[in-house]
């Protein structure tokens, strides 16, 4: 039985439940025809964007801890519906656009998953810091006493009408030495926790959970698509010496900035791709279908060499078939595209710069997501912010299709590599979706040796 056949009983079951049970009849004696069971040890991942909805599934064996890499058993994408800026505008179509991308990812890995880990984009994404200290005895710092900071750190995470999605220390200190990667050992009188929580929008948290629900799918966790983006395309030395990841989706485009190796930054813009292609339909009075495919085959941030004797041609609005078509030169197409491109950078600029955030002198810029690979944006990125810039993919996923290898799916893999390597959340994950958190949801561990305390952060986590 497939999702969509759930998905047609659970109305069923709704306006009439003998239909339902008739519905459902055949399927008592066992497991569904074409619908494998579900397995143990699966993680998947769902990226919720404006222009697509991709899934990637990956079995137990499918980790491989030597380079910290994975292999991706089953991959589905189809076209996004009723999904804005990372807000679901439309219940019924993107449920069902889910429903059909994990469907396929499914049938290719030949798995049932029960639940996933959704990244969006977007969804007024913002983070906070908040810094607790606490005072120290005589003894080194124990595990109690780090647990006793966070929860200090979480007392503070009090956000009216935002939901809390992340919770990552960003540095300890002891005393005066700040930067203190693990501080447990060391001897001093205080210990300080310096804390990045990454909310979203309350409506936008339960909205995602209800439309991913109709799906017949628990949302495990929800990750922001920068933090996702960053984790699949980054090296290690650019997280160390400073790094600008920059996730351009259709509707959006959202920042997430590293420093000494940790996340220090997360930002939003409600402006992407789809803006580019409203732009170009509104310039040459064509369709947003005919828009899209110009700014794909022919599209360009940049000057280029004998733009101004170039044309490309552009289907005109209206079922008239007998229309000409639009003829304009290149360099028109390139002089709508451009200021876009380049606004866009320049209020992402301006608004990181409004945070206070610092970033380190030497630090380049990584673009991911699908309107990034536009020609000549990485350019555009050099000149506004004036630092390195290249295009990021995901790494550590060997033997993808060339479909599902380019930028579009680095948030996709990254949710993935995030749950099995980290950066780790304070908080186990489940506690973070099951309600708002507090002080009382500090680890209460450090008793019992590593084997145990591994083996109960599995349990909380997957």
């Amino acid at each position: 039985m497939s999702r969509f056949e759930d998905r047609q009983n659970a109305k069923a079951a709704a306006l009439n439940p003998d239909v339902a049970k008739a519905r459902l009849a055949p399927a008592t004696s066992g497991e569904a025809p074409g619908r494998p069971p579900a397995s143990q040890g699966l993680i998947a991942s769902l990226d919720l964007g404006a222009s697509k909805i991709g899934c990637f599934i990956m079995r137990p064996e499918g980790a491989r801890q030597s380079d910290q890499s994975i292999r991706v058993a089953g991959v589905g994408y189809v076209q996004s519906k009723g999904i804005r800026a990372g807000s679901v505008i439309d219940m019924e179509a993107a449920s069902q656009a889910i429903a059909q991308a994990v469907e396929r990812a499914e049938a290719m890995a030949n798995v049932s998953i029960q639940g996933v880990r959704v990244t969006i984009p977007g969804a007024q994404t913002a983070s906070h810091k908040v810094s607790a200290q606490v005072s120290l005895g005589l003894k080194p710092i124990s595990d109690q006493d780090l647990n006793r900071a966070i929860a200090s750190a979480l007392a503070q995470v009090r956000f009216p009408n935002r939901r809390a999605i992340h919770l990552l220390p960003v540095s300890w200190s002891v005393d005066d030495q700040f930067g203190v990667r693990d501080p447990r050992g060391l001897n001093g009188r205080n210990l300080g926790l310096e804390l990045l929580v990454v909310t979203i929008d309350e409506s936008v948290f339960n909205n995602i959970n209800t439309c991913v629900g109709l799906a017949h799918l628990e949302v495990q966790a929800i990750v922001c698509a920068p933090l996702a983006a960053a984790v699949a395309a980054l090296e290690e030395d650019e997280k160390e010496l400073g790094c600008i990841c920059i996730d351009m989706g259709a509707s959006s485009t959202t920042a997430a900035i590293f420093a000494n190796g940790t996340l220090v930054h997360v930002d939003c813009l409600n402006v992407g791709g789809s803006h580019v292609t409203a732009d170009i339909a509104r310039g040459l009075s064509t369709t947003l279908a005919g828009a899209e495919r110009i700014k794909t085959l022919h599209g360009s941030a940049i000057a280029s060499a004998h733009e101004d004797r170039e044309t490309v041609e552009a289907p005109p609005r209206g079922d008239d078939r007998g229309g000409a078509p639009i003829t304009v030169p290149r360099s028109i197409l390139k002089g709508i595209i451009a200021p876009r491109v380049e606004e866009t950078f320049e209020l992402l600029r301006e608004k990181i710069k409004a945070s206070g955030v610092q970033i380190e002198p030497g630090a380049g810029i990584v673009l991911t997501g699908g309107a990034s690979q536009l020609a000549g944006v990485r350019e555009l990125a050099i000149r506004v912010f004036d630092r390195p810039c290249r295009l990021g993919r995901p790494m550590r996923v060997p033997h993808l299709g060339d479909a599902a290898a380019g930028p579009s799916f680095a948030a996709t893999a990254g949710v993935i590599l995030r749950t099995l390597y980290g950066p780790r959340d304070v908080v186990p994950v489940k506690k973070i979706m099951a309600a708002k958190i507090g002080p009382k949801d500090a680890p209460s561990g450090g008793s019992g040796n590593i084997v145990a305390r591994v083996i109960d952060w599995l349990k909380s986590n997957l």
